[in-house]
Order: structure tokens, then C-alpha cells, then sequence
């Protein structure tokens, strides 16, 4: 089976957040079941900027564009895993220092950016012959893809017949724009312009089209599925969900655990392993020293926090308890950016907290995993979480999460029971500030029991939520998908 996938971004190559971590690792792993994959991408200033190779197709590459064409170079690449990847270049619309925007908001021209990216990479298949028996969406940045293969491109056969998956990453990112930009995606607003197609409110949805003109319809874990059905989660688009329900499939994330192992991670302080646990404390003594923490927490539990600084992670609880909190005898450490009041809020704390709080600002990739790998208990109290890596991350790391039931949180952490030993975690139902800090307490209290913390330490560790697993399911959907064609 040949599989085309079409990410806005991809690890190694460009990053804003955990799409590019899936769209970068699932490939790796369908490669392995036998899958044939191709992945296209924008040739961003990043990418130009890494030592990553990359060679030019000769050849120049003419896109349909609103009444006329523009071109754009193709470069080739292939992953340490030999994975091909091919970029599409046109300087004015990705080099740019930032993928999607800046501090003053989203680039004026991201549907033109994206409808030339969606177009760009089918016409790039048709050049190549690639004929996909497949196309995978990621996201609104490519929700044009399978609305572009029912419309301007359903009676070319230089692409094969490919079915389509769109995976919805976050439905919180619609990619809305006016209703007058249609003409440069060449369909036809009589037949695409309407309720039941990619209008929404007056205005184009990509994401909506996404969702509407793809074949199947995933997202990245089966609890989160379910959610964005209803009103609380579906952010308006539950409508339509519920009305695809039978196209619509949770499919849990997974990690890349060359990249997150404690037992070869390159970043901390001590590598560790389930049967050689020792390493955590010299990690834990390590982090303490390297945030100038109060040197007696090294006895007292240290909690971590590696979020974006936003309502949607939680922050706003934290902020209503942090008080509290540190009145258990805890410290803290964060690191994450995000919104400027949030970010000053708990500087201020750092302030009345010498010795109990250290807050880093910004995104350091191996202080990330020293702070991982050197705390006790990871929060994750996030208001909606489609899927959620750090809770998985923490577990092989033996760092003890405490999360909202939300998402991929509520799919991968069990509540522990020391009773029967059972459990990996802490989790709370309602989000409220009540009961966010009685499951830290919960925690803290159980983290002076050595023996429970010990074998709840050990499940963490022995939990396997590695790609291979999710590559099987989506490899079984495709077949599904293709027999069914």
C-alpha cells in the first residue's frame, strides 16, 4: 500500500507542537508494517536554516492557483529512516521566521499560504507519478486536500484514485477565513459554498472541510473522539462530527522512545531503567541544583509542569491553588510560554517563593527532559486535551502524573490503588480548583510511602504506548478503507 501524507509540519524538519511529532514518527512506523509512505511539506526558512540534506528536483512545479498558476521547487529528503520527504518551495509565502504566525497573530495570508501547500503537494504527486492508493490530512492546513479531490481534480487519473484520511490534531484550530477567498481553491461555491460543505457561519472552515470531504475522519485518542461530539468539546463543530460518527475514529498517539528513554537519554543528569532505578534520584539532586531550588526537597516531593501557559493546559487552576499547593511542602518546577498574565502570575510567585518555585520562560528542549526525568510528579490539569505526550512521557520516566480526565489523559492514566497496587497515576474528574488540589494531595501523601511510590513508579515504567502500536491500527483503517473502495 502506497500512503501519501500531507503535513503542515514534521519532525525533524519543522516544529510548533505534537502534529509535527506524529507526522514525523508515523511514517517510521508504517514503514515498518509494510507501508510505503511519502511525506510532503512546506520548504520553510527552518528547514533552509538546519544541516538537514536536501537536493532540488530539476524539474519546477506549476500550480493551479485561483484563475491562473504559480511555481514552486521541489526539494527531496529522505528521514534517518528513509522515509521520503519532498518540500515545496516558494519563498514569499514560507520563508518567514515562524511557521504560522507571530507575536502579533496569525500571518495575513495563511489560506493562501495553505490552499497553494494543499494544491502544491497533489500536483507534486501528479509530477512524480507517486499515485497514492491513500492521501492522510493533517490538520486545517490540508483540510483542502480531499475537497480539492471531489472537485477540481475528481476526473484526473494522473493521481490514481486515492481515498483520504483527514486527522483532526486539536479541533480548536478551524482555519476560518472569509467566504470571498474561495476562488483561489478553484471550486465551485455553488457546489462546495453551503451548509453541508466547507461553510461555516458565513465564512470557509478548512478544518470543516476536513472533516466533510475525506473518506474517514481520525483523531488521536478514542476519549477525545467521543468529546468533540458534544457541545462542550466540539467547539461547533459537534454537528457535523456526530453526523460523520460512523467515519470518526479515536486513535491514540503514541511516543518516540528513541527520543524519550531515561535509559539513553542524553540530557539528564543519570540514565536510568526499570530495573535500575537509581539514576532518578541523581537526576532529581541534579535539577534541584541546576533551578537553585531549597536543597531539603530533595526529601520532599518536587513537582514539574512542561506546558504551553494557557487556560486550555490548566493554568488557571494552578493559579487559584498555587498557594495551597506549596503549603504542602512541595516545590515547583515550570517551564513553557503562553500568555503574558499567566507567564507574570507565576513569576510573582517564583518572587514570594525563593527557594520553592523556579519558572523558566520559553521552550528549551534538554531542560525539558531534565525536568522530566528529575521530578517526582508531573501536572497536567488541562481544561481539554485531544491526546496529551507529557503524561506518557512522564510514566517512562517515573514521574508520577496528575491529570484531568480529558482526552488522551482519561485513555492513558489509571487512578492508583494501594490496595491492589494497581494504577499508574492521579486523575480528577470535574475542573475545579477543589478538586485539582485534592488529587495533589492525594499524591503527596502517597509519595511518603515509599513502598507504594516504588511499585507505582515501576507500572509507569512498564507501560508501552510506543508508535508501533497506533501504526497497526491506522494500517488495519486503511485496509479497511481500501476494501471497502
Amino acid at each position: 500500500m502506497k500512503v501519501l501524507f500531507i503535513s503542515p509540519e514534521a519532525v525533524p524538519f519543522a516544529k510548533t507542537g505534537g502534529l509535527a511529532d506524529v507526522a514525523g514518527s508515523l511514517p517510521l512506523a508504517l514503514k515498518r508494517l509494510g507501508v510505503e509512505v511519502y511525506l510532503v511539506l512546506p520548504f520553510y526558512r527552518m528547514v533552509g536554516e538546519s544541516n538537514l540534506e536536501h537536493r532540488l528536483i530539476p524539474k519546477e512545479l506549476a500550480v493551479p492557483f485561483g484563475d491562473g498558476a504559480l511555481t514552486a521547487r521541489v526539494w527531496e529528503s529522505m528521514t534517518e529512516a528513509e522515509v521520503s520527504v519532498y518540500l515545496i518551495e516558494r519563498e514569499d509565502m514560507y520563508d518567514r521566521p515562524t511557521i504560522y504566525g507571530n507575536s502579533r497573530g496569525d500571518y495575513y495570508d495563511n489560506f493562501e499560504r495553505f490552499t497553494f501547500f494543499a494544491r502544491a503537494a497533489l500536483s507534486m504527486a501528479e509530477m512524480l507519478s507517486i499515485k497514492p492508493d491513500l492521501i492522510h490530512c493533517h490538520d486545517w492546513q490540508t483540510g483542502l486536500v480531499p475537497a480539492m479531490l471531489k472537485g477540481t481534480l475528481r476526473d484526473k487519473r494522473t493521481l490514481g484514485d486515492p481515498l483520504t484520511v483527514f486527522t483532526i490534531h486539536n479541533i480548536g484550530y478551524q482555519g476560518i477565513f472569509p467566504a470571498e477567498k474561495l476562488r483561489l481553491t478553484g471550486l465551485s461555491r455553488e457546489e462546495f459554498f453551503h451548509s453541508e460543505g466547507l461553510e461555516y457561519y458565513g465564512n470557509i472552515s478548512l478544518l470543516k472541510a476536513g472533516i466533510v470531504y475525506s473518506d474517514a475522519v481520525t483523531t488521536v485518542s478514542p476519549t477525545y473522539a467521543r468529546e468533540i461530539q458534544t457541545p462542550e468539546y466540539g467547539m461547533g463543530m459537534e454537528g457535523i462530527l456526530r453526523y460523520r460518527r460512523e467515519s470518526l475514529h479515536g486513535i491514540l498517539n503514541g511516543v518516540d522512545y528513541r527520543l524519550w528513554d531515561p535509559a539513553r537519554d542524553p540530557h539528564i543528569a543519570a540514565q536510568y531503567s526499570p530495573g535500575n532505578r537509581g539514576g532518578k534520584q541523581v537526576c532529581k539532586e541534579s535539577l534541584i541544583r541546576e533551578t537553585n531550588l531549597d536543597p531539603a526537597l530533595i526529601k520532599r516531593p518536587l513537582l514539574g509542569m512542561i506546558s504551553r501557559l494557557d487556560a486550555q493546559k490548566g493554568l488557571d487552576l494552578l493559579l487559584k491553588v498555587l498557594e495551597d499547593i506549596l503549603a504542602l511542602n512541595v516545590g515547583l518546577v515550570i517551564l513553557g510560554s503562553g500568555d503574558e498574565k499567566i507567564q507574570q502570575s507565576i513569576q510573582e510567585a517564583t518572587e514570594r517563593h525563593p527557594g520553592c518555585v523556579k519558572v523558566t520562560v520559553g521552550f528549551d528542549e534538554p531542560l525539558a527532559h531534565r525536568i522530566m526525568a528529575g521530578s517526582d510528579i508531573l501536572l497536567i490539569p488541562s481544561r481539554y486535551e485531544p491526546c496529551g505526550l507529557t503524561q506518557m512521557y512522564a510514566l517512562k520516566y517515573a514521574t508520577v502524573p496528575v491529570v484531568r480526565a480529558t482526552g488522551g489523559l482519561d485513555d492513558t492514566i489509571v487512578p492508583f490503588d494501594n490496595e491492589t497496587g494497581e494504577g499508574n497515576g492521579f486523575k480528577f474528574e470535574v475542573y475545579e480548583t477543589k478538586a485539582f488540589l485534592d488529587t495533589v494531595g492525594k499524591a503527596v501523601d502517597l509519595f511518603q510511602d515509599a513502598k507504594a511510590w516504588e511499585r507505582l513508579m515501576a507500572n509507569g515504567m512498564r507501560e508501552d504506548f510506543s508508535w508501533e502500536r497506533s501504526a497497526k491500527q491506522f494500517r488495519t483503517l486503511y485496509e479497511l478503507l481500501t476494501a471497502k473502495h
